[in-house]
């Protein structure tokens, strides 16, 4: 219960991440640099803080308090704490295990009801893998149902046995090809790949999701040839559809990254569908938690 580590946010009452109603932890810190990614102020393992310039009032009062002028940003939350606009925002904190199952435990008569649980997410959730090790073995041991959100890319042997002990597992397919897997995530699919079929002999609830981008990875040969892997390689294994979106676009400039760069299309609902039935063809099911 000792070990701590850097939670972007922990979200009540979700009912996308899994079975009935669950508590999605958010895990900061992520090996991927996915060009589309929606979620950046989970990429490094340390707060950051969010500014709404269309809140701000331009009072100065941040300036005041700010131990370096705003040269050179510490997270202290100084700022946060005299804005009386809302214009900023410390987002993700260090917390202790003790810290999280205590938030989990209020959910515990939700999660009963609607056998539900608490799915780990990030981020890659196993990025920090000895805070998230020390979650699962204590969410273990009083009999939660736990699901975990992975881009798959992780040594399996440092988390086979934290593995073991969940009940769902969601894993990506970005891209079956190498390169274009590369050049969209900044790491070779070739790990990623590997650990679903290791995945798939763990014979748990598994959905392999394909986040899908119009141009990009909707093509044909890569949407069957990802069903295939799935029907050989995941006994019993589901595939669901995520339509890209530009909800966390904004996120960029609100963390200090700049505007947001790559332009991506969202998929039209005749191509999802055309997309679905292709998938269906193979002989895999798909599955649908958005």
């Amino acid at each position: 219960m000792s070990e701590k580590g850097y939670v972007s946010q922990i979200q009540n009452f979700s009912v996308n991440d899994g079975n009935g109603i669950r508590t999605t932890i958010f895990l900061s810190g992520c090996p991927l640099r996915c060009k589309w990614c929606c979620n950046p102020e989970t990429w490094t393992v340390k707060p950051k803080l969010a500014v709404f310039k269309e809140k701000c009032v331009k009072c100065g009062k941040c300036i005041e308090v700010c131990p370096t002028k705003q040269k050179n940003c510490v997270t202290c939350g100084r700022c946060v704490n005299v804005c009386s606009y809302g214009a900023r925002k410390i987002v993700g904190r260090y917390m202790s295990v003790k810290e999280v199952m205590d938030q989990i435990r209020k959910n515990m008569v939700f999660f009963r009801e609607s056998n539900g649980g608490i799915t780990f997410s990030g981020g890659e959730a196993t990025f920090q893998q000895n805070f998230l090790r020390a979650l699962v073995d204590e969410s273990y041991s009083i009999g939660i149902d736990m699901a975990i959100e992975t881009s798959g890319y992780f040594i399996w042997d440092e988390v086979k046995d934290i593995f073991e002990k969940l009940d769902f597992i969601f894993v990506d397919i970005k891209n079956m090809d190498e390169k274009e897997h590369i050049e969209l995530t900044g790491v070779s699919n070739k790990l990623i790949l590997e650990n679903i079929k290791r995945i798939g002999k763990l014979k748990k609830e598994t959905v392999v999701r394909i986040p899908l981008v119009a141009g990009i990875n909707d093509k044909e040969e890569n949407i069957t040839a990802a069903a295939e892997y799935v029907k050989k390689y995941v006994p019993n294994g589901k595939i669901e559809i995520l339509p890209y979106h530009n909800l966390g676009e904004g996120k960029y400039e609100t963390i200090g990254l700049g505007r947001f760069k790559n332009e991506f299309v969202t998929p039209g609902s005749d191509e999802v569908d055309s997309v679905k039935q292709l998938i269906c063809s193979t002989g895999v099911e798909l599955a649908d938690y958005r």
